[in-house]
């Protein structure tokens, strides 16, 4: 009697390999944790690390199960409209701040106010302009950026949103968008050129603007305190 062969048992969904797509979606459960106060800033980084270190799904799911987005079926995410890009003459011309690399670099991170407009210029060097831990004193940044033979690195918190308009002549000018969930969130604009160099843009994860969770907790306390005096 021929015995047929048993196809091999398909693997528990616990021990498939983790996408992209499934990491996002972990992340962005723990962003809406941070910003709803269910997580501290340091256990949101803590996860958010482990987030992007967990390579099969099994491993992803133990971040979120105690938190209810894990258990919430969402039709679609709740982004807000970033505001649109100034019109010319809204912003002054003149740089409030400028970051300089001639055949050296220059690099402006930490704990540093972020004025309205900052300049970039890379000429065979390189600058970093780290947005993660800056203190952002307006909504809209215009970040102007000039790479010849050079190299500029951009990051910013993950909760904010961010633009690119510009391009390569033989070089790589890369901006990736991002929408923030936060309405009072600050919007960067990264315009420029990267001639034989290179322009990039990205989110820093695990870093958010704290001071956006403040507005939104002093706009849900304003709220409150109306309902209850009624």
């Amino acid at each position: 009697m021929d015995l047929q062969k048993q196809p091999p048992p398909a693997p528990a969904v616990s021990e498939l390999r983790a996408s992209d797509a499934d990491r996002d979606r972990i992340a962005d459960i723990l962003r809406d944790a941070l910003a709803e106060g269910r997580l501290t800033a340091e256990e949101h980084a803590e996860r958010v690390e482990e987030v992007y270190r967990a390579k099969t799904v099994g491993q992803l799911e133990p971040l979120v199960k105690d938190l209810p987005g894990a258990h919430q079926r969402r039709d679609a995410p709740a982004y807000a409209a970033a505001p649109g890009r100034p019109p010319a003459g809204a912003i002054p011309a003149d740089a409030d701040d400028s970051v300089v690399a001639v055949f050296s670099s220059a690099a402006r991170r930490g704990r540093w106010r972020a004025g309205r407009r900052i300049h970039a210029y890379a000429v065979f060097g390189s600058v970093e302009i780290d947005l993660s831990e800056a203190l952002f004193e307006h909504q809209q940044v215009m970040i102007k950026a000039i790479s010849v033979f050079g190299d500029i690195q951009v990051r910013v918190p993950e909760n904010v949103s961010l633009r690119g308009t510009g391009g390569g002549v033989l070089g790589n000018f890369e901006v990736d968008a991002l929408d923030s969930p936060e309405p009072e969130a600050p919007v960067v604009y990264i315009d420029g050129w990267a001639v034989l160099g290179n322009v990039e843009g990205r989110p820093k994860r695990g870093k958010v603007v704290a001071d956006i969770l403040d507005r939104v907790q002093r706009k849900v306390d304003k709220g409150l305190r109306r309902h209850l005096d009624r």
